[in-house]
């Protein structure tokens, strides 16, 4: 494994170099690219050196064993040697998965579309549950939420919301939500106590940079018209709404969000920029899928991923089949438990991937 460290090395102190090139500054696309590999090869490079350390203090204190006539020592040494031996399985797991090539998209912000399912009334107020409990968790890791579309329930919640997320690696977090939510319990439209079972379907989108796409602006048509809902006097009275449809695609993209037009179409402009790249890259999900036996972050919209019974506050993720008695909590954002054990499964089919 230290054969590989030099080569990585390397590596590393090269892409310093070109990060700090300004002919490479002016190239966004690449400078951002390398700014990603830079970050990677520095968690490696750390990860190597510690692991270098251990072999060296198991070496030299089998060493001092060797030379040394102290027994008390000896006895010393043997501990240190045991003690690192401990750490070496841990670390080469963990280089082994630096090793593995990440997900590019991972490192970027995310747009995630909620939408109320089967259910009726009921299915907006669980997406709106969705919604508190997504930007509850997102407020816990210090990430931004930015709501650009929302068409609330009858009763509250909502039959559609779309929000932007921002912060570190917030999609290489955020995709594993993607699917079809059930949830198990009595509507508040219900006299008769009966259990109800009703569903909201999440997107994950990884947003899209502008040097991502190159959107021209006769393939697009421009709409305006007054906004909707809560947000002052400016309701119904200006055409701050926009609606946009990308004609190659048939893609169309609404924000109301803002008082400005101005700031409602650079928000609308930003979303179809992210729709027309996620069209491409649910065709590398959908391949990728295809090789994996479990893919717990497939971004099919169709797949059942979790279902929440209120009745017995249990929350189950059938894709690792974990079920949790806390499902209070997790509607209040504590849902890094689940993420991370889902993250640890897919970091074990990526692995395996690897060694085929």
């Amino acid at each position: 494994m230290l054969e590989k460290f030099e080569a990585i090395k390397m590596r590393f102190e090269e892409v310093g170099k070109q990060i700090t090139d300004p002919s490479i500054i002016a190239d966004m696309k690449r400078y951002v690219k390398l700014n990603q590999e830079y970050r990677r090869l520095d968690d490696l490079v750390k990860a190597f050196e510690d692991y270098q350390r251990i072999i060296n203090n198991i070496q030299e204190a089998k060493e001092l064993i060797a030379e040394e006539t102290d027994e008390e020592m000896k006895e010393m040494a043997k501990e240190e040697i045991s003690e690192n031996e401990a750490l070496v399985a841990p670390k080469e797991q963990e280089i082994k998965m630096l090793l593995v090539p990440a997900d590019p998209e991972d490192a970027k912000n995310a747009i995630i579309e909620i939408r109320g399912g089967t259910g009726g009334d009921e299915a907006a107020l669980f997406a709106g549950d969705l919604f508190k409990m997504y930007s509850k968790y997102a407020e816990k890791k210090g990430w931004r939420v930015e709501v650009t579309n929302s068409n609330e329930g009858t009763l509250g919640g909502f039959k559609e919301i779309v929000m932007k997320i921002s912060g570190e690696n917030v999609y290489g977090t955020m995709k594993f939500e993607a699917g079809v939510h059930r949830v198990q319990r009595v509507p508040q439209t219900e006299t008769q106590g009966r259990v109800h079972t009703s569903a909201a379907t999440v997107a994950v989108l990884p947003e899209a940079e502008e040097f991502d796409i190159d959107l021209r602006e006769s393939d697009i048509r421009k709409d305006t018209y007054c906004s909707s809902g809560p947000g002052g006097q400016s309701v119904n009275t200006t055409y701050s709404a926009i609606r946009l449809t990308h004609t190659p695609t048939g893609i169309v993209v609404t924000c109301q969000d803002q008082k400005s037009q101005l700031k409602n179409l650079a928000k609308a402009m930003a979303e179809l920029r992210t729709r027309i790249y996620n069209m491409e890259h649910q065709k590398y999900l959908d391949d990728i899928s295809s090789k994996r036996k479990t893919m717990v972050s497939s971004g099919d919209r169709s797949a059942k991923i979790r279902t929440y019974n209120w009745p017995q506050g249990r929350v189950t993720d059938h894709r690792i089949n974990l079920t949790l008695y806390s499902l209070q909590n997790i509607i209040n954002g504590d849902i890094e438990e689940v993420i991370e054990k889902l993250r640890v499964e897919e970091n074990s089919e990526r692995l395996k991937e690897s060694e085929l």
